[in-house]
Order: structure tokens, then sequence, then C-alpha cells
């Protein structure tokens, strides 16, 4: 199967139109549904990216079952997962959810810039050359067993002159794009899109994380100079650079918030729920002076649950702080090795459910850049307070995406889910008229 064809592509939403829409973030530790309704707005002086505001009419959330680093494993607990979040959704809403836009946050999420050139031979460029060189710049990245989710063109070239935006009407002997192509391993794509169609329910479009809680964290001005977002979920960490209001790259590492979890069970003796509970309420990633002399009570493994031990918080903060320098040092060494240290250095957002530890962002100061900031759900209403933290910026990136569908690139092979018509005659251009229009 062609990677460019397995991914569910989202057909963009036009400016004029209000729709409701059904999203769901299935990730480590949380399965979350979101049911909003998309009404168009005037451009404002924030976010000028936005052409609609959303308000959330219903929210489910569950325990994540069936997965693990952002890809399902166990396919029935999954489904009972989604099954519970997308039904409390749809009570509080009081609508029926047929569709969904998800998001992937597993199967080896990356990312290749791939090139093509097209002769035009002196004549004026017109939509047709820059779909054929775009088309071209995707299958130069050719059939591998990756499955695309998003092909974002970079940019044009006509002849030497380079950055053209929009090279229509002009002329020259050689056309230019570069395509940046984001992918994961088929088979995470085929059982996520399985676990939801048992549900009965269809896949919309499907989404990396990292874009995701780009889009709904980030301001103008850091997607159009550069910044570099860390999304650090429970099963793994994920990286986007956005540049010139786009997406330029993707990334992960296989390391997350339950990684963590382990290290505190397994330093302190304690079972999984328990690390859960401390590293919730008491972990943090830099010590403070008081830490040595405030103490907290854990039940270790196999003695008496009526007598505590009592331990130091600076012993939990030994514990925890490790790893986390290990994920941010990893984040750090993957952005750069794929040329975008740059991005980093001007500005990391850090989301997340892992993000929420004490200290993070101070931390990430330290190893990552100077210029690092936690990152929270931006432009939405509805949310209830406790949904206003990094940990569902992923979730509320996902009612934004529809947005911002019309940068990317859809194949030919594609064209059903677009919102032209094959040709350009009278009938298809009123079509789309009235498609645009009412």
């Amino acid at each position: 199967m062609s990677a460019l064809t397995l991914a569910p592509r989202l057909r963009p939403l036009s400016p004029r139109k209000s729709a409701v829409l059904s999203v769901l973030d299935v990730g480590g530790s949380k399965i979350v549904c979101l049911i909003a309704r998309l009404l168009p707005m005037e451009p404002g002086a924030t976010l000028r990216g936005r052409t609609h505001r959303c308000k959330v009419l219903g929210l489910g959330q569950q325990r994540s079952r069936g997965v693990k680093g952002g890809a399902i494993v166990d396919l029935d607990a999954a489904e009972g997962a989604i099954r519970l979040a997308v039904d409390a959704a749809e009570r509080m809403a009081g609508v029926e959810v047929e569709s969904v836009v998800v998001n992937m946050s597993g199967g080896r999420l990356s990312s290749r810039t791939h090139a093509a050139l097209l002769a035009v031979d002196g004549a004026s460029v017109g939509e047709a050359d820059m779909q054929r060189v775009l088309e071209a710049a995707a299958q130069a990245g050719g059939n591998g067993p990756r499955a695309a989710l998003h092909l974002i063109p970079m940019g044009f070239s006509l002849d030497a002159q380079r950055g053209v935006a929009d090279p229509r009407g002009m002329v020259g002997e050689e056309l230019g794009a570069e395509l940046s192509v984001s992918t994961c391993d088929i088979s995470a794509a085929r059982n996520l899109m399985l676990a939801i169609e048992r549900c009965h329910l269809r896949v919309a479009g499907m989404v990396a994380s990292p874009y995701a809680a780009g889009l709904s964290t980030l301001v103008d001005d850091e997607a159009e100079l550069g910044a570099a977002l860390i999304d650090l979920g429970a099963g793994a960490t994920t990286m986007a650079a956005f540049a010139d209001d786009r997406l330029v790259h993707i990334d992960c590492v296989p390391v997350g918030g339950q990684h963590v979890t382990m290290d505190v069970a397994r330093g302190l003796s304690v079972s999984l729920a328990d690390a859960e509970r401390l590293k919730t309420l008491y972990g943090a990633c830099v010590a403070q002076p008081a830490d040595e002399r405030e103490t907290i009570s854990i039940h270790r493994v196999g003695d008496d649950m009526d007598r505590p031990t009592q331990i130091a918080k600076s012993e939990l903060t030994r514990i925890i702080r490790p790893r986390v320098e290990e994920i941010l040092e990893l984040a750090r060494d993957r952005l750069s090795a794929a040329g975008f240290s740059s991005h980093a250095q001007r500005r990391v957002v850090l989301t997340g459910g892992a993000s929420q530890l004490s200290g993070l962002a101070e931390l990430a100061r330290a190893i990552v850049s100077p210029q690092a900031r936690m990152g929270r759900p931006l432009g939405v209403e509805g949310l209830p307070e406790s949904a206003k933290s990094p940990a569902f910026a992923t979730s509320v990136g996902l009612m934004i995406y529809p947005q911002a569908a019309a940068l990317e690139h859809v194949g030919p092979k594609e064209g059903a889910l677009r919102d032209e018509a094959p040709d350009d005659g009278y009938v298809s251009r009123v079509r789309r008229w009235l498609k645009q229009s009412f």
C-alpha cells in the first residue's frame, strides 16, 4: 500500500462555514474526546492564522488502556476506552459522533524534506505546474513501510531564484519545490484506525501529536520566526519545529512520563500506582532548600500498610531529575542532528502531561534553550479549568487543525477528499463556489 494514501487527509475548512467537529486524543495516560462548534470569525491581530473560533460543546476523558508509547498494543482494551470517552462527550454535547480527527503520537514519528524540479520552458507557471512538481517531490520519498501524515510545501524556486512563495503567473525555465513529508509506521496507523472503526466511527483525519500541540500553543510570532515544541507524553516525547508559520520537522524519542514513574517505583520500592501519585503530588525536577526538611509518607511493597515509611522530599527529586534531564537532552540532540537547533535556541515550548512537573521549565532553560516556556491551549471557549493545561494541548490542537489543513499538499489519488473538482469548467466552478459560500 502506498505510504502517501493510507492516512486519511482532512478536507480544508472554508473560512465562511461553521461546523461541528469531533476529535479524539489517544495518549498513553488518557484518552480524550472533544466535540466543538467552529464558528467563522473576523481576522484579528492575535492568532492571525485562525479563521474560526472554537467553542467546546462536550468533553469525555478516560484513563488510557491498550496503548503503549502512543501505539495500540491491546485492541479490545483500547476500543473500550475510546467508546467510553466518546460516549461521555456525546452525552455532554447532545450530539452523535460519526467521525473524528485523531492524533498519532506513536509509530516512530519522523519527517524528511524532498525536492523536485520541473521544466516549464519559459512558459507562465500555472496551478497545474505547481501540483505536478509537488507530486514529484512527494514521490521522491518512495513508498516504503511508512504512512504519510502531512505533506507541507516549504517553498518554490524558479531557475536561480529561491524562496518563491507563489510562482503562479511567473515565467522561467525550471520550477522547483521542497516538500516536508511527516510519516509514521503503517502498522501503527492501521491499528489506531482499526480501533476507532470498531467503535463505528470514521477517521476523518490523522494528525501528528506535536503538530497539533503546536497549533494550539504557539503564538504567531513564534511560528513565523522559528520555534521548537517538545511534547512530553506518557510513553514518548515528540518534537516539532516550526518556521514561516508552518511545520517543517517532527521527531520523537521513546521516553516519557511513564519512565519517570517506573524510576520512582523502583527507586522507592513502591507500587506503580503509588509512584504515579507521588510524582503528581510531590514530584519536582529542581530541588528546593526546604526539601531536605519536608517529609513524605510512602508504603513500600511488602511492608506493613499500617506503618508508612517517611522519606525526605529531596530523595524523590533526586530520582526524577536524571530521567527528565535525559529526556530533554535527547530532544535537544534530535533537533540539533536534524539541523533545527537554531529553532530550539530561539524558543522552546513545552507541552504534554509530563511537562507539568515542578521546575521542568527551569531545567529546560538550562539544557535546551534559555527561552523555554510552558505551552497552554490558546483561543478556545468552553474548556473547563482542568483542561486549560499543557496536558490538553494536543486535544485542543486537533480542533484547530482543520483551519491549517489548506497548507498541505494533496496528491491526485486523494482528489476525492479535496474541495476542488478535477477539472476547472463552468459547472465545477459553480459547485466550488456553492460549497464555499453555503
